[in-house]
């Protein structure tokens, strides 16, 4: 069974928590106890419907404030897949946390009031999933029951933001009107909405195809751990070398040549290992423990590609940068540690190309710093050679992580946009 990570995207009172709410309850993911709290503190709230938004926001300060602050993730199975749902704040002060929960997302749900319709926020949302080349994209429609289950204005929403997304790199884009409150077309489709002919959001999460989305073509495996047994009993393990990690692209299978980075020797993959046994082929992003027909000298940091398709090798970056830093600002000669895939080196800020505005995709090329939940493109010098892809070819090769050397602190999140 395969698993969907999404990511949920809206503004304040959109109903984002309450969706989450609904698809949990909807789905029979959530216990009666859990079920009962919520109806009890919604009473005790004055509340005339049971708050499903109280299942997730779970921080005192969020139910408090009746906001979301914090990523909070929440997992659920239907029969047909698992998912993993990474519900991100709607505020433009916690752009960072949006980045986090959408980075690693198959796909992204933007919620629209369909009172308000297309909003800033919104903009900004569909922006942030499509710089992070999140694959999917669903916009849902929420509080249709608030416009009296309106076509008309459905259809003017979908209009609107249909000709912003012209201007995003967005794959795939799919409209949804929903009530999260009463449920319609969240999980079984609506009878108050006959002229939407479409599915409901839990039908389209588990039917939407994503194995493609994968990079199946370039075979990457950034080498994690070696595993060498110090004082194997077992003669069979005696000579056992392998090398663990997660396959980060491409199919690998015994028997394949393959070409160790740095050095540029090439063996053949004698076996492939995993928990459950030896396997007959690796694909992303499976954990395994590849072992080769030649001893070769790796180690960590190091990557397994084929011999007539291989990574760029390069120490000076191109990459579009999300600073989150509070208190201290990305300006050019800050030095800082890149953590790329398993490989950790020493990164120099060069130059500062521009800050984007995230809101009008405007480029500010008199910009000379970034600060806390600004974006902005950037030259990056690094001491020891990466094994990169553009982001927009591999989202695991292609993003990296900048941490301050002194506090430890993630300082930012980058996207490779050109190396050499």
């Amino acid at each position: 069974m395969d698993i969907l990570r999404f990511a949920t995207a809206g503004s304040v009172d959109d109903g984002k928590s309450t969706l989450i709410g609904r698809l949990l309850y909807d789905s029979k993911a959530i216990f009666e106890d859990q079920l009962e709290a919520v109806e009890r503190t919604s009473r005790d709230r004055g509340t005339e419907y049971t708050d499903l938004s109280l299942l997730t926001d779970g921080l005192r300060a969020e139910r408090e404030q009746g906001i979301t602050i914090d990523v909070a993730y929440r997992y659920f199975a239907t029969p047909r897949r698992k998912f993993i749902i990474a519900d991100t704040p709607g505020h433009i002060q916690y752009t960072r946390n949006m980045v986090t929960g959408a980075s690693t997302a198959d796909l992204a749900i933007i919620l629209i009031d369909a009172r308000k319709g297309v909003l800033e926020q919104s903009r900004r949302h569909a922006f942030l999933a499509s710089l992070l080349r999140v694959p999917h994209l669903v916009l849902a429609v929420n509080k249709m029951d608030l416009v009296d289950y309106s076509q008309e204005r459905f259809e003017e929403i979908r209009e609107e933001f249909t000709s912003f997304a012209s201007k995003l790199n967005v794959g795939d884009l799919t409209f949804i009107p929903i009530s999260a409150l009463n449920g319609d077309n969240v999980v079984s489709r609506s009878e108050n909405m006959p002229w939407y002919l479409g599915t409901s959001l839990l039908h389209h999460l588990e039917n939407v195809h994503i194995a493609s989305d994968r990079n199946l073509t370039d075979v990457r495996f950034p080498v994690q751990y070696v595993i060498r047994p110090q004082r194997a009993t077992d003669h069979a393990f005696h000579d056992y070398r392998g090398y663990a990690g997660q396959v980060a692209g491409g199919v690998l299978k015994p028997g394949d040549e393959v070409m160790h980075l740095p050095s540029g020797l090439t063996t053949r993959i004698a076996s492939i290992d995993t928990f459950d046994g030896p396997v007959e082929e690796a694909f992303s992003p499976m954990s395994v423990t590849l072992r080769f027909e030649d001893d070769l000298d790796i180690s960590r940091g190091d990557m397994i590609a084929r011999p007539n398709n291989q990574p760029s090798v390069a120490q000076e970056l191109e990459a579009m940068i999300c600073w989150m830093a509070d208190g201290v600002k990305l300006t050019p000669r800050t030095k800082l540690t890149i953590k790329h895939t398993t490989r950790t080196a020493r990164a120099l800020v060069r130059d500062l190309h521009y800050r984007l505005d995230v809101n009008t995709l405007h480029r500010d090329e008199e910009a000379t710093s970034l600060g806390l939940n600004e974006i902005g493109r950037v030259s990056l010098r690094i001491t020891q050679p990466l094994f990169v892809d553009d982001y927009s070819r591999n989202r695991t090769t292609g993003g990296f992580i900048l941490v301050d050397e002194a506090t430890n602190g993630t300082v930012a999140a980058g996207m490779v946009m050109d190396a050499h």
